[in-house]
């Protein structure tokens, strides 16, 4: 017929076959293949019985279907869940394609002469012969800048990424033309009155608990991660809230050096909490595993945090299926040290331009040091992005290749089709979109439609994918990102903290610790694996001729030399041309 439609399946929602997809309605008018999980169905559910639905299963997906028959596209805003689906309409003979709304599920697509086709994984979209296989120059300077590829491009030509919160309707002689459905842009602009800081707290408590219960849902073991810190912790707290402590199974991995180990924290944490604790500390070959971890990425990918990620997942997948975790609080709060930085850019303004340019240039004199993130990385990369413009110095925070360097990097004959774009300016749309609203809020936005969806979500989507465990985040619920959206300024950061309103929400919750505790993060040490268990795998990798045919190999071997005579912190960047080197190798 006119569509053909696949699907393995992680069975979470009703695992018997009757819920195997794709699956049709009773009719056999309406399929559907679908990846993820809709946490509301049941509500769903019991409306659209209400209004004569039929169900011949107990599965959100046949909801889906259901809920199409009655709403059309209406049904996604809907929705709360994380999602990336396929329905074809035999009747009308057409595709909806759609995502959800923060992008926690990957969609591909390439549109094609007779239609279109689409995955939720590039090698298996790539597996269909009409799919190109050139390596996208656009995608390819994009990872250069970021170690991750933006927005709707794909590192193969012609492929297209559905953006979060977007549909796409395909039907006969008609384009693709991808439709939003959702925008947390006005809550930025419209800001809600809170008495106190208390009661905005209090309201984020309840919401977040409320957001855990529906991700509680579950026919298979469902569990947690948990780090230490505050934002794994506070959704732990509230399913202990929610169900019985011990019943609560929780998650941790760290490495053997101790700059890179949340260890005690999360052991401190579950103590304190009551609840079924289980760690480890990440022991492995890198050398044979990091082909792998690239390989499951689809797209190169070089976030250091998709190694202990990795591991996580492996671990937690011997024992349950699901885990909630604490992502999203950070970009929705103000939690990381890039939204510190915009805040001293910002001070920075009453000093002179040209004394900030000379600022930078003193940043090339501070100490290096091989540590996790450490200060003198992060005040050098500060003072280079303070004399730019605020837009584009939230850009520069996570800048791994400045434009000069990546034009040394590129072999020339190559310079003028990778450097046609600046990748950092499509930043710049974003910020207009929100351009009336406070700049630690236009920072946020703009981290919701770049950050959190091309690096955080694809982390953790494709690293749990690979061992087939789902991670669920609740502080992602669209109610909490919009409530986060419209508290003013002042809830979310103080001075250059972040997330004050949650570390008041878990007073009284948490241990005072934990409250008290700087974020750490969640890396790997590949700066100094570099130039020890990861250097003989990094030599061959940057070797490739594939890679070669686009990298210069002496401006290779000066970023080599420069990281290990210590004159430079070169280990993200080493490292991205090491997964990009991989990659090549072993492209769908």
């Amino acid at each position: 017929g006119a569509a053909a439609l696949a699907h393995r399946r992680l069975s979470i929602i009703e695992p018997s076959a009757l819920s195997n997809q794709p699956l049709c309605d009773h009719e056999q008018r309406l399929w559907i293949t679908f990846n993820g999980e809709i946490y509301n169905y049941r509500e769903l559910r019991a409306e659209l019985r209400a209004e004569g639905a039929r169900f011949r299963t107990e599965s959100d997906t046949e909801v889906l279907l259901e809920a199409y028959r009655r709403w059309d596209v209406g049904l996604l805003p809907r929705l709360n869940g994380m999602f990336a689906f396929g329905l074809w309409d035999e009747g009308r003979q057409r595709l909806l394609l759609a995502r959800d709304r923060l992008g926690e599920k990957p969609l591909f697509y390439q549109p094609l002469a007779d239609g279109v086709a689409f995955a939720s994984e590039l090698p298996a979209l790539a597996a269909h012969p009409g799919v190109e296989r050139r390596l996208s120059p656009r995608a390819l300077s994009q990872y250069l800048s970021f170690n991750y590829v933006l927005g709707d491009a794909c590192v193969l030509e012609g492929v297209r990424k559905l953006p979060p919160a977007h549909y796409a309707l395909v039907e006969r002689d008609r384009p693709i033309a991808p439709a939003r459905y959702w925008e947390v842009a006005p809550r930025f602009l419209d800001k809600a009155r809170y008495r106190s800081l208390d009661e905005a707290a209090e309201a984020l408590a309840a919401l977040l608990e409320d957001a855990v219960r529906l991700r509680l849902v579950s026919d298979v073991p469902l569990g947690a991660f948990l780090s230490g810190g505050l934002d794994s912790s506070s959704v732990v707290a509230a399913m202990c809230r929610l169900r019985d402590r011990a019943g609560n199974r929780t998650f941790s991995s760290g490495f053997a050096e101790d700059s890179y180990s949340e260890l005690p924290w999360a052991r401190a944490v579950a103590a304190a909490l009551g609840v079924d604790h289980r760690d480890e500390v990440v022991r492995g070959d890198m050398a044979e595993l990091l082909p792998r971890i690239v390989r499951h990425g689809g797209e190169p990918f070089a976030d250091t945090s998709a190694i202990p990620m990795y591991f996580l997942a492996r671990f937690a997948r011997q024992h349950v299926t699901v885990c909630l975790s604490g992502d999203g609080a950070d970009e929705i709060l103000a939690g990381y040290p890039t939204h510190a930085a915009d805040r001293l850019h910002r001070a920075l303004r009453v000093v002179p331009r040209p004394l900030r340019a000379l600022l930078a240039r003193a940043a090339d004199a501070l100490p290096v040091t091989h540590r996790k993130v450490s200060l003198d990385y992060k005040a050098r990369q500060f003072l280079r992005g303070a004399a730019l413009p605020f837009a584009r110095a939230h850009a520069f925070w996570r800048t791994i290749f400045t434009e000069e360097e990546k034009h040394a990097l590129v072999r020339p004959e190559r310079r003028a089709e990778v450097m046609a774009e600046d990748p950092a300016a499509r930043f710049l749309p974003h910020f207009e979109t929100v351009a009336g609203a406070h700049y630690l809020d236009q920072a946020a936005y703009v981290d919701l439609q770049t950050w959190l969806p091309d690096d955080i979500l694809v982390k953790v989507d494709r690293a749990t994918m690979a061992h087939g465990l789902e991670a669920r985040p609740p502080f992602l619920d669209h109610r909490l990102v919009e409530f986060a959206a419209s508290l003013p300024v002042a809830c979310k950061m103080r001075g250059l903290r972040g997330k004050r309103v949650l570390r008041r929400a878990q007073r009284g919750r948490l241990p005072a610790g934990v409250l008290r505790r700087r974020k750490q993060g969640f890396n790997a040490p590949v700066s100094a694996w570099l130039l020890g268990p990861l250097r003989p795998l990094a030599e061959e990798a940057l070797r490739a001729p594939a890679l070669r045919e686009w990298i210069d190999p002496a401006a290779v071997d000066r970023l080599w030399r420069a990281h290990e005579g210590f004159a430079a912190d070169n280990g993200l960047k080493l490292y991205g041309l090491t997964c990009l080197g991989l990659w090549l190798a072993d492209r769908p």
